[in-house]
């Protein structure tokens, strides 16, 4: 598989990118690779499949991330995600938050290379799709130019498709979750060193990008960018992947006609008994610099969590856009 299979996606965020938050991004973009929240081998292979696993056709392309650290489980979880449809299986080393950690899955995997190792030619053996690595530079007191390497060599060994490097050292002890997704050092550098030092394997840079205009001067280096938190609290940054980066026209020319591309698929969603905010949640960052913005949001705040809130909200809250560019433009 070419390394423009992964030159743009958006990142995997627990509690952020579920079924209803990759519909609204595939709105955005055709292009961009889309990335489940990291789901634990035990929950898939023990718990309520179609729940968790469960997703739009229309998401594709569309990985699935999974933690845990024992290779027969891992094995078993990308069969099952195979079988899913997914198109990419993605092994999480990279996330720092306290239950990952006392999981034995995530970012205090950096300090065990060779059972990474074992674990992705285990779940290569289990599926025929490809299987990639999301890591950070290194962790605590390790020396981010041998930890990386240490972490990269042993995957692609055991035939890793691609590596995802959060330029950022991850400190599990001494730094919270959301402390480490800001307080280390971004060391981009480091990631264009790998690149370099392993020039047939993609690598995608990882952390900090805020748009696609930076996403396209990493390109110069890297194989492919990932789009974290920018993604998914300014969306509207979406409008322009397929534009700028592939050189296709976006599926829809503004957000207001991505939003009204959602209404059967909210319909659809409400029927089956989902809360109006457990979708429209996701859109609160959808305008920007626009008049109305705030009255969008408050709207959607204010009413969407509301029992039996229906489309007729998210309608109003998007004329709410509409209403205040009017009367500005006539003041």
């Amino acid at each position: 598989m070419k390394a423009l299979r992964w030159k743009f996606s958006t990142a995997p965020m627990m509690d952020w990118t579920d079924r209803h938050c990759r519909v609204f991004h595939r709105q955005l973009t055709r292009r961009a690779l889309l990335y489940t929240e990291m789901l634990t081998t035990g929950a898939i292979i023990h718990g309520d499949r179609a729940r968790l696993l469960g997703f739009d056709p229309s998401e594709h392309p569309v990985a699935l991330q999974l933690g845990g650290s024992d290779p027969r489980e891992l094995a078993q979880a990308a069969q099952i995600g195979e079988a899913f449809g997914y198109d990419e299986i993605n092994l999480n080393v990279g996330c720092p938050s306290d239950r990952v950690k006392d999981g034995r899955f995530g970012a205090c995997l950096m300090a065990e290379p060779e059972l990474v190792a074992r674990c992705v030619a285990a779940m290569k053996r289990a599926v025929a799709v490809p299987v990639t690595v999301k890591c950070r530079i290194g962790i605590d007191e390790q020396d981010p130019e041998v930890a990386l390497d240490a972490l990269a060599r042993a995957v692609v060994a055991a035939g890793c498709d691609a590596l995802i490097v959060h330029a950022r050292k991850a400190w599990l002890n001494g730094l919270s979750p959301k402390e480490n997704r800001d307080i280390p050092p971004l060391d981009y550098d480091r990631v264009y060193r790998l690149k370099r030092a392993m020039p047939d394997v993609p690598v995608i840079i990882n952390g900090g990008i805020p748009g696609v205009d930076e996403a396209k001067a990493h390109l110069a280096h890297v194989d492919g960018v990932m789009l974290g938190r920018a993604a998914y609290q300014e969306p509207w940054r979406l409008l322009s992947v397929d534009s700028d980066i592939f050189g296709e026209a976006a599926p829809h020319a503004s957000m207001q006609d991505a939003l009204e591309a959602m209404m059967p698929y909210i319909e659809q969603q409400l029927a089956r008994g989902t809360r109006l905010h457990a979708i429209t949640r996701h859109f609160v960052g959808a305008f920007h610099a626009v008049p109305g913005a705030r009255a969008f949001r408050r709207h959607l705040a204010e009413q969407g969590v509301k029992p039996g809130a229906g489309l007729e909200v998210l309608r109003d809250a998007i004329a709410r856009i509409g209403a205040q560019a009017l009367a500005e433009a006539a003041a």
